[in-house]
C-alpha cells in the first residue's frame, strides 16, 4: 500500500487571484450622487430588458433603448430646475424654479394665503448656473449610460477595441469634469430626486 507523501499533501493549490473590479461600474457608482436617484433606478431597471443584455436582435430594441436614454437624460435636465422648501406652515413643498421665482406644485391656496405661507420666492428664480448644472447632469448620465455593457453591446455590436476603451473610460472623464464644475460653481438647489438634499426653510 503506497504511503502518501506528506510533502505533496502539504502543498495546496495557489489561491486564485481576485478579478479586478470593473472600472466602469466603480466610476459610474461614484457619479450616481450627481444624478437624480429615480432616473438612475429607472434606467438600471429597464435597460437590461430593452438592450436584451447586450444582444439586440432587431432595430426595435435599439429604438426603445435610445428612447429610454433620451428620456432619462431629459429627466436629468428637467429635475435640475426643480426645488423644494418648507413653508411657514411647516409643510414641505416641491416646485419648479422660474424666471420670476418659485412655482410650488403641491400648493392650491389663494394668493393671500400663498403670501402668508411663502416669503420672498424671488430668491429661488432661475440663474445661468442652473442651465450649466442641467447640461452637465445630462452629460454625466449619457456618459454612464453609454458605458453600460448592455448598451454598448446593443448599440455598438461591431465596435472595435478603441471605441470600447473610449466608452469605458468616458465616465471617468465626465465625472472629473462635472465634479470640477460642481465644485467651482456649487448649486443651492434642493432638487427633486437627489440624495442628501435638505429642503430650504422659510
Amino acid at each position: 500500500m503506497p504511503v502518501p507523501n506528506p510533502q505533496a499533501s502539504s502543498h495546496e493549490a495557489p489561491p486564485k487571484q481576485a478579478q479586478p473590479v470593473d472600472k466602469t461600474l466603480s466610476s459610474a457608482s461614484d457619479l450616481l450622487k450627481l444624478l437624480p436617484t429615480g432616473t438612475v433606478l429607472a434606467f438600471q431597471a429597464l435597460a437590461p430588458s430593452l438592450s436584451n443584455h447586450g444582444v439586440c436582435h432587431g432595430a426595435i430594441n435599439r429604438y426603445l433603448l435610445l428612447a429610454l436614454i433620451g428620456g432619462c437624460a431629459f429627466s436629468c435636465v428637467l429635475l435640475s430646475f426643480t426645488d423644494s422648501l418648507v413653508g411657514r406652515d411647516g409643510r414641505l413643498y416641491y416646485g419648479a424654479a422660474t424666471f420670476r421665482g418659485f412655482y410650488p406644485f403641491n400648493y392650491s391656496g389663494t394668493r393671500a394665503e400663498r403670501d402668508a405661507v411663502f416669503k420672498d420666492l424671488s430668491r429661488f428664480r432661475l440663474t445661468p448656473m442652473d442651465f450649466v448644472h442641467a447640461v452637465f447632469s445630462a452629460v454625466v448620465f449619457l456618459a454612464v449610460a453609454f458605458a453600460d455593457a448592455g448598451v454598448l453591446g446593443c448599440l455598438f455590436p461591431d465596435a472595435g477595441m478603441d471605441l470600447r476603451e473610449l466608452l469605458v473610460n468616458l465616465p471617468l472623464a465626465a465625472g472629473f469634469l462635472a465634479s470640477m464644475v460642481f465644485m467651482i460653481f456649487p448649486t443651492t438647489r434642493k432638487s427633486i430626486g437627489y440624495t442628501d438634499m435638505m429642503p430650504h426653510s422659510q
